[in-house]
């Protein structure tokens, strides 16, 4: 790793609020920020060709106008920028990533309709990378991240004890111990089918189960809460599906942390549903993290 957080752009508002997000990030990482446009040739027409020349023009004074924006408000920054055509626009940016801490793309709201569009391109990027990606939303088509963005609320991980989730933790602690605010772990969960009727027939069965799951749970963070035990950890286990209960908890959130289990099935990697169901949902900047 170099350091560095990656940032794609699509002129889009949500795109140029990834921009702000991603300089805010840099900032207190320390870290070099690269500006990143993808031009994918198959968008414009049915046969591969490079692109003309105000399209061109148009992308690099992009770049250089975000550039530029961004060292008005963050001076001391150390901006890079690429500009990149190709057949495959998200494979450029998984790319540009390889050696990035962090990619950061923007989102788009539905408008009236509750939820976000993370568009073909995020959505096809995140399964080609191991590079932890963040999706930013704009508010009202404006190119500013929500204001929750920056350090208001705490940092949200959604967890399944089950599952190796030390990314997870890692990324989760270190984002939350940044900011200096509260890191909220929630595991949502429900009786298995095969029980379904259990709770009526003996009581006690709902509990006994959650007492193991907390068990389980307090054992998974116990190392975490010794290596940053200035960090104040609220660790919720609640009844019900996951991707709702952590998106009960994210509202108002400085960021939203989810996993992408390492994949490399024959018919390409996915998204599981919990982290889909959060990234398109979720209303403030959602970081996934890929883990075995």
């Amino acid at each position: 790793m170099l350091n560095r957080i990656t940032v794609g752009l699509d002129g889009s508002s949500a795109g140029l609020a990834a921009a702000d997000w991603a300089a805010h990030e840099a900032e207190l990482r320390g870290a070099a920020l690269e500006l990143v446009h993808a031009e994918d040739w198959a968008q414009y027409g049915p046969f591969a060709v490079p692109l003309p020349e105000p399209r061109q023009q148009w992308a690099e004074d992009l770049l250089s106008h975000t550039r530029d924006r961004l060292l008005r408000d963050h001076g001391t920054l150390d901006i890079s920028t690429r500009g990149t055509e190709g057949l495959s626009a998200f494979k450029v940016l998984a790319s540009a990533a390889s050696d990035a801490d962090l990619l950061v793309l923007g989102s788009r709201g539905l408008g009236s309709v509750t939820g976000f569009i993370v568009g073909s391109t995020g959505s096809a990027t995140i399964p080609e990378t191991e590079t932890p990606v963040v999706l930013v939303r704009s508010v009202d088509g404006h190119d500013r991240p929500p204001v929750n963005a920056d350090d208001a609320g705490p940092v949200v991980l959604g967890v399944d004890p089950r599952s190796n989730c030390d990314r997870l933790l890692s990324f989760a602690c270190e984002e939350a111990d940044r900011r200096s605010c509260p890191l909220v772990v929630v595991h949502g969960w429900s009786l298995p089918p095969v029980f379904s009727y259990a709770p009526t027939l003996d009581p006690g069965v709902e509990k006994e189960m959650a007492d193991r799951l907390e068990t389980t749970l307090r054992e998974l963070l116990s190392p975490w809460e010794r290596k940053y035990p200035q960090l104040s950890v609220d660790a919720r286990l609640v009844i019900g599906q996951p991707a709702i209960q952590i998106l009960d908890a994210a509202s108002g959130a400085a960021l939203v942390v989810v996993g992408r289990r390492i994949r490399r099935p024959a018919l390409g990697a996915r998204i599981g549903p919990v982290t889909h169901a959060v990234m398109h949902h979720a209303t403030s900047p959602v970081a996934v993290v890929a883990h075995d």
